[in-house]
């Protein structure tokens, strides 16, 4: 965790399922995003401090992160308002040699579903030799982590899965897509990952921005509406 926090204490607790699992895309950065930059976000808000202004001074000793999220809040007109009904929220994560930073704009409607209307992505990923390949990981990295955030639930009964295709484990679909732009930090390190490394920061950044918009806090994925909706 980059952030410059002085006291921390990190346990591991295994939770035997009985249930075989294996890899997705971005490993255990997904999940380990997904708590670290909520609960940041939990804190700035906790403190009354714009989330990225927060982000920025505990990321004073990490440029690549600091530069990586800057990016994407110009590019995102985070300084401005959104368009009124909208909420943004935002989310950093280094991870397989790069750092990308994601802010998601969202609106939640009265039955509680969430509708993302635009993601703007950034990623420090060093040298970039395919510009036309790192756009596509980058698109395609956000499908798959809306996918996550808003769908990817695996039930089961009588010890089996329920879910048999995509008809009833549904991905997000074209008429579901937000507007996705995606930009590079110009850099001379190392090369980093794509494929993986623009996933992480998509859930965090969604949820963050449907607490923005609804002042509730998401802590388990999938987003669920029957939790935001109106009273």
């Amino acid at each position: 965790m980059p952030y410059a926090i002085p006291n921390k204490l990190v346990e591991w607790h295994e939770a035997p399922g009985g249930v075989p699992t294996l890899w997705w895309r971005s490993v255990g950065h997904s999940h380990t995003a997904f708590a670290v930059e909520s609960f940041i976000d939990e804190l700035a808000h906790a403190a009354g401090i714009d989330p990225v202004a927060y982000r920025s001074k505990l990321l004073e000793g990490h440029p690549r992160h600091l530069g990586v999220m800057n990016l994407v809040v110009e590019k995102s007109g985070w300084s401005r308002p959104p368009v009124k009904g909208h909420a943004r929220g935002i989310a950093v994560h280094g991870s397989f040699g790069s750092f990308a930073a994601v802010v998601a704009e969202v609106t939640v409607d009265a039955s509680g579903k969430p509708r993302v209307h635009r993601i703007v992505t950034a990623i420090d990923c060093g040298m970039v030799v395919n510009p036309d390949g790192v756009h596509a990981q980058l698109e395609s990295g956000a499908v798959f982590g809306l996918t996550a955030a808003l769908y990817g639930e695996i039930t089961f009964a009588n010890g089996r899965v329920k879910q048999r295709n995509f008809h009833d484990y549904p991905m997000v679909r074209m008429n579901e897509m937000p507007r996705i732009e995606t930009h590079f930090v110009s850099s001379s390190e190392a090369l980093g990952g794509v494929g993986e490394s623009c996933v992480p920061p998509i859930a965090p950044a969604v949820c963050n921005a449907v607490f923005a918009a609804t002042g509730k806090r998401i802590r388990k994925l999938p987003i669920r509406p029957d939790e935001l909706r109106s009273a």
